[in-house]
């Protein structure tokens, strides 16, 4: 467990890390990726050669027996949902860092961007069963709570229910907002009907963290494993070219199950690994929200 010190200089390390990149690296293209509600009147000008003939106001035309145009503007405030995974398995890491290391520096990140375009952000922290829940608010201030919160979770509980926590998001989020889901994703079972229904309304964005030996058994020989969620042993002999064949196929075959079930409920899917460089992958995605085509 953290001692206040050590999470008071995780904090501010998070918000000098997430400052800088949200400034140098993801200025313009957040605000780019993800629109607003639509838009709304501004104010009315005189017209101009080239304005639109249907934003003609009539009454106001009428009244000064000239021609002037209505002008709208963007309505960009947006609420950004953070669905975090905070089970047993977010603690697992080997290479570079653990999956929650990640995955408490993508949300301050993404919840950093989020206020810097004056948007609202709030979060969902769950296992297999919700663990916490921090309403939507704009400002820093509600950030840098957001992260200590984080930091300093302790779930009551271990395993992972995906479905449990979009079930919960969908009854109490009403408007439409953008949602962040980042999980291992080792639960890949039983949350595509509430993906699909809360895919309808959100604009839904999974990212799957996963470690490097999530995916690849090393040679070691015979190793003792526990499954960090359920407490359950057994000796693996990893020095079997067959169990880490059979150990990497299943991590793709649950990765490409995960696909479908984003694709079939029309939501995103991104992958980052604990050794991989997210800033790149986060600025790849945000640049292909908003290319044209």
């Amino acid at each position: 467990m953290l001692t206040t010190a050590e999470i008071l200089k995780k904090v501010r390390e998070l918000d000098i890390k997430s400052k800088r990149l949200t400034r140098h690296l993801f200025t313009g293209e957040y605000h780019s990726a993800f629109k607003g509600r639509g838009m709304s009147f501004r104010e009315v000008r005189e017209y101009a050669a080239g304005d639109d003939i249907r934003f003609i106001d009539w009454n106001v035309s009428a009244r000064f027996n000239h021609p002037f145009s209505k002008l709208f503007e963007e309505e960009r405030e947006l609420t950004v949902m953070l669905l975090v995974d905070v089970s047993a398995s977010s603690l697992f890491g080997t290479v570079h860092a653990r999956k929650k290391d990640l995955i408490t520096e993508l949300c301050a990140v993404l919840a950093f961007s989020a206020i810097n375009n004056n948007d609202k952000v709030g979060a969902i922290f769950f296992s297999d069963k919700v663990e916490a829940y921090i309403p939507p608010k704009k400002g820093r201030e509600h950030v840098l709570y957001m992260v200590r919160q984080l930091l300093t979770i302790e779930p009551k509980r271990k395993g992972t229910s995906l479905s449990e926590a979009i079930r919960f998001f969908n009854r109490s989020v009403r408007h439409k907002s953008i949602v962040f889901l980042l999980s291992d994703f080792l639960d890949a079972n039983g949350f595509d009907d509430a993906l699909k229904v809360a895919g309808k309304k959100h604009d839904m964005i999974g990212i799957k963290v996963y470690d490097k030996m999530d995916m690849e058994l090393p040679a070691i020989g015979m190793m003792e494993a526990e499954d960090s969620e359920t407490g359950t042993r057994h000796w693996v002999d990893t020095s079997d070219y067959l169990v880490r064949t059979n150990y990497q196929q299943y991590f793709f075959n649950q990765t490409e199950q995960c696909k479908s079930i984003f694709q079939k409920a029309g939501c995103d899917l991104l992958h980052l690994r604990t050794d991989e460089d997210y800033v790149k992958i986060l600025q790849r995605f945000f640049a292909s929200r908003h290319r044209p085509g």
